[in-house]
């Protein structure tokens, strides 16, 4: 016959092993959540990485990477468009073997003239510092390469431009040569800081592999010393950037096609 003890001790035996096995079962949720949420932040962060490093500037491989992100569940909302319709004309389908031959007087200054859809850029160019990138601008500029190319790109997100150049609006063109990275110690890429008002050629994230694709700087953006500075847009063309930037661009996400019809309908290139 059991004692009241025996029978006492026994349901206390079992409670104990309940709650072991609650606390075991709880143990195991725990480290599953924790195992999930850390794989979802570590996609995030690991895709947030990728995206910043392999396509901030560079002649996308993909055609307009911005445009590839998935749509929320609301569209964002456009702001209205501030530039007018292009001039006509089409993009001419020009391409070289090589770099042209110097043909600027690189002791002489050069101005670069952007006449836009949404307002005209001018730009002084550092020919002595960047004598390639300025000498391949005023080849190409002469040649109509830019006339009538759209701006395919604005980062409005921890980096702040305007990316043109692309004959084919995608990210993915250039003029079928590279020319040298030059410049990249200019005094004014302090801390690392590309200052509004900086136009840098964009490159494939290698060395010396930059083609026609440019960026216009609209506000202080942080990056590496890896793009070749050479001009400074005047005040009149920053104002343009910022009206611009201030449309939006198409993903929401902070780098897509600018909302803006951003076109280039005439680039010139003058020694002063």
């Amino acid at each position: 016959m059991v004692t009241q003890e025996q029978r006492r001790r026994q349901l206390a035996r079992e409670k104990f092993l309940r709650q072991q096995q609650r606390r075991t079962e709880a143990r195991r949720k725990a480290r599953v959540r924790n195992s999930v949420i850390a794989s979802v932040l570590g996609v995030v962060l690991v895709g947030s990485v990728v995206s910043f490093a392999a396509g901030v500037f560079k002649n996308d491989k993909k055609a307009n990477a911005g445009a590839e992100v998935s749509p929320s569940a609301s569209a964002p909302s456009k702001a209205p468009d501030p530039c007018q319709k292009p001039a006509e004309g089409k993009v001419k389908s020009l391409s070289w073997k090589n770099e042209p031959a110097m043909t600027i007087d690189t002791s002489a200054k050069y101005t670069m003239k952007l006449a836009t859809t949404c307002g005209d850029i001018g730009i002084a160019l550092k020919t002595d510092a960047a004598p390639h990138t300025v000498n391949s601008f005023n080849f190409l500029a002469g040649q109509g390469f830019f006339d009538h190319t759209k701006c395919h790109r604005l980062t409005t997100n921890g980096i702040y431009v305007l990316q043109c150049g692309d004959p084919k609006g995608t990210g993915t063109g250039g003029p079928g040569y590279t020319i040298p990275d030059e410049n990249l110690k200019d005094a004014s890429l302090k801390g690392n800081v590309y200052p509004a008002g900086t136009i840098a050629m964009a490159n494939t994230g290698q060395k010396h592999t930059g083609g026609s694709q440019f960026f216009l700087v609209y506000q202080n953006s942080q990056l590496p010393p890896s793009y070749t500075p050479f001009g400074t847009v005047d005040a009149a063309g920053l104002a343009v950037l910022k009206k611009i930037a201030a449309a939006g661009e198409s993903t929401g996400a902070g780098d897509g096609a600018p909302n803006a019809t951003v076109v280039i309908n005439k680039a010139t290139v003058t020694k002063s």
